[in-house]
């Protein structure tokens, strides 16, 4: 009787870490399971019969978008009062920001290259500076505005106070991460010549990390303008304000209008980022 030669384990299993994955693969749908349980997670319920006759009601009242002309002449005012509570917000941000990812980056510390030492002021300081950043980004900026809304009133005031302190730790936190991550040579040798920590960031981390850093900054001042819109709707201003007062009226061709410009904001936000990286590429 002929024997079957046998086949390599390499040949039958090509992949030597297939058990790992599938194993992986599992445990992920046992954790999942039960937290898309708890959270009522029923995407069925939008193929309902009721559900898609109410969403094909409500997306028909979007034909065709609003377009009289003073109309476009409100929606062109509140884009531009949206545009500048998302700069003025972020602008305000990068002033507490840009000091703090002084303060927390390591890299930029004297200390770290054994030229100085930390004293226990100095960490202290760090540390809380770090808190702080914790502090300020674990709020959302919705619930700044809440806040904002009922101590100065309704106006884009709130808006723009919420979103320079949510995003003041976000970019706090995110700068340093960079800045930690970039090539070290450069500010290393003007931080042991006994360059300042400011020159070390201008003249050494920041030109090897240029790019990334423009880059996160254009990526949140795009979400500073959709934050500045969700924000609208607790009465911080912009065309978030006027989508909600549209919505309550069921006035569904001013709210297509509304969406085209968004869009357009986005998009309009991602060309500068691309533009901005390639100066600097």
């Amino acid at each position: 009787m002929q024997s079957i030669p046998a086949v390599p384990y390499a040949e039958r299993h090509p992949d030597p870490a297939w058990r790992a994955r599938v194993t992986l693969t599992l445990l992920g749908f046992i954790v999942l399971w039960p937290m898309a349980v708890f959270s009522e997670f029923k995407p069925f319920t939008l193929f309902d019969r009721e559900s898609l006759a109410a969403t094909g009601q409500f997306l028909a009242a979007f034909v065709p978008p609003a377009h009289d002309a003073e109309f476009l002449a409100m929606l062109l005012r509140e884009t531009w009062q949206t545009i500048a509570i998302a700069t003025a917000g972020l602008t305000l941000a990068l002033l507490g920001a840009i000091p703090a990812t002084l303060i927390v980056t390591e890299r930029l510390s004297i200390s770290r290259l054994g030229v100085g030492r930390m004293t226990p002021l100095r960490a202290g300081v760090r540390q809380l500076v770090r808190w702080l950043l914790v502090l300020l980004r674990s709020v959302p900026e919705l619930v700044w505005a809440l806040l904002f809304v009922r101590i100065i009133g309704l106006g884009p005031t709130a808006g723009v106070l919420a979103i320079a302190l949510t995003y003041a730790g976000m970019l706090g936190k995110v700068y340093a991460e960079i800045l930690e991550s970039s090539e070290r040579h450069a500010s290393d040798t003007l931080l042991a010549n006994g360059s300042s920590r400011l020159a070390a960031l201008l003249y050494g981390a920041l030109p090897e990390s240029a790019s990334e850093l423009v880059s996160y900054t254009v990526y949140r001042w795009e979400c500073a303008i959709r934050g500045s819109v969700v924000m609208g709707f607790v009465g911080a201003g912009g065309l978030g304000q006027r989508m909600d007062e549209s919505m309550k009226m069921l006035a569904g061709g001013e709210v297509a209008s509304m969406l085209l410009v968004f869009v357009l904001l986005v998009a309009a936000a991602d060309v500068v980022s691309k533009q901005l990286r390639r100066r600097l590429g």
